[in-house]
């Protein structure tokens, strides 16, 4: 039988010495996961850098509730607790604005949700630079949008996780907190719906 490596074995066995060295290994994700999400309110009083430091320092004081959990990879507990920091800091910076922080925590989903829509939407259609495109753009935003506003909210913070942050499905299964077949079926039946509102556009898109 073939043994498959723990991917957490040098955290677990390493210490504050391992965690900086998977921070520093995962770092670049964990700043797109910042980037995307950072809500367009905090542009220009919080810097992406300063939330990871801030992350960085609650994962060297939370690490027991990492071994705590053995079937955990380090990068969905690191992403975990950079979502955690970020919910902290829209609580500082927007105040009575963060009355669903509670709700959107549970769920791993980061506050603003509603701009998730409209901000999957514009990546989209961001290539679309040709006159007859542009002139095309708003509507297909528009019809993006509303695609996307009906989905389930976990189709829609799947498709954002393995599309736009880059995880894994198990990855995304995991810090969803659900089956890898689950989250696999959800990614597709996003994809799908996806693709049945840009096929209404024929020529405008490929791949």
């Amino acid at each position: 039988m073939v043994t498959v490596p723990d991917p957490g074995s040098d955290l677990r066995l390493g210490g504050q010495q391992a965690l900086a060295s998977e921070f520093t290994r995962h770092r670049e994700r964990l700043l797109r996961l910042i980037q995307w999400r950072l809500d367009p309110r905090l542009a220009g009083r919080v810097d992406p850098d300063d939330i990871l430091q801030e992350a960085y320092l609650d994962a060297s004081t939370r690490l027991n509730h990492f071994l705590a959990q053995p079937d955990l990879t380090p990068f969905v507990w690191l992403r975990g607790i950079v979502v955690q920091t970020m919910v902290n800091v829209y609580r500082r910076h927007l105040g009575t604005d963060m009355r669903d922080v509670g709700r959107e925590q549970r769920r791993n989903f980061l506050p603003g949700g509603d701009a998730t829509s409209m901000s999957i939407a514009a990546l989209f259609v961001g290539h679309l630079t040709s006159p007859s495109q542009a002139a095309m753009r708003v509507e297909i935003a528009a019809s993006l949008e509303r695609a996307l506003a009906d989905m389930k909210p976990t189709d829609r913070e799947i498709l954002v996780m393995r599309h736009f942050e880059e995880l894994t499905n198990a990855e995304a299964a995991q810090a969803l907190g659900i089956e890898t077949k689950a989250a696999s079926i959800r990614y597709i039946r996003a994809i799908a719906r996806l693709k049945e509102t840009l096929d209404k556009f024929p020529g405008m898109f490929s791949g």
